[in-house]
């Protein structure tokens, strides 16, 4: 047991460790004009699926706080969304900004996790039921992200992003829908699809291992 237990905080923290590379890197966040295309929320999704909703908390965490840090150290015109300490003209964070980096994204590995495992049970003893989850657990950990982040800045900040954005706050409603769909859906397609492979090799390797002991 403490064995298990040591190997899989091992493997939180070489999750943790590629979402730190991929912020370092940059190569995690994509800028476009309405909001950061991403890829951070992929070891969240992964990492999740295959060590459980509270791991899949704590990288969802890790996330969050890199988002903060990019929102901080890199501003745009929309950066105070998501970082209490950035002040764009008029615009500034608050700790309503804290919650929308934080709280959509440890919510990703939270419902990747437990949507992997429920459709687990629920597709037992079809063809491929671990792929197919995962592929679900991609979609539903990258929707989660893309729509709690821009529902919390509709509630938020509505007014000062529509400012931001030189929109009418009565057209925002456009401005977000066009973000989910320009960003979230790509997104939602690139989780299941690399979310399925990635876990189907992990778990093959996994189990190769243990045959061998």
């Amino acid at each position: 047991m403490k064995s298990v237990n040591i190997r899989k905080m091992t493997q939180l923290a070489i999750f943790i460790a590629i979402e730190l590379l991929l912020y370092i890197t940059q190569i995690g966040y994509i800028p476009l004009p309405l909001v950061n295309a991403t890829i951070m929320h992929l070891p969240v999704i992964v990492g999740a699926i295959l060590l459980g909703p509270m791991a899949g908390g704590i990288l969802g965490f890790v996330f969050g706080f890199t988002s903060m840090l990019r929102a901080t150290f890199f501003p745009t015109l929309t950066s105070f969304a998501f970082s209490p300490f950035v002040q764009a003209g008029a615009q500034s964070g608050s700790l309503a900004s804290l919650v929308i980096s934080f709280v959509p994204r440890i919510l990703v590995g939270v419902a990747a996790a437990y949507s992997y495992r429920g459709l687990c049970r629920l597709l037992h003893g079809g063809r491929h039921p671990e792929t197919t989850a995962a592929a679900v657990a991609g979609v539903v950990g990258s929707l989660t992200n893309t729509l709690l982040v821009m529902g919390g800045i509709w509630l938020f900040f509505g007014r000062q992003y529509a400012e931001a954005m030189d929109v009418a706050f009565e057209a925002l409603y456009i401005t977000i829908g066009t973000a989910v769909v320009v960003n979230g859906i790509p997104e939602a397609i690139v989780a299941a699809l690399l979310s399925a492979v990635i876990v189907r090799a992990l778990l093959s390797a996994e189990r190769r291992r243990k045959r061998v002991r």
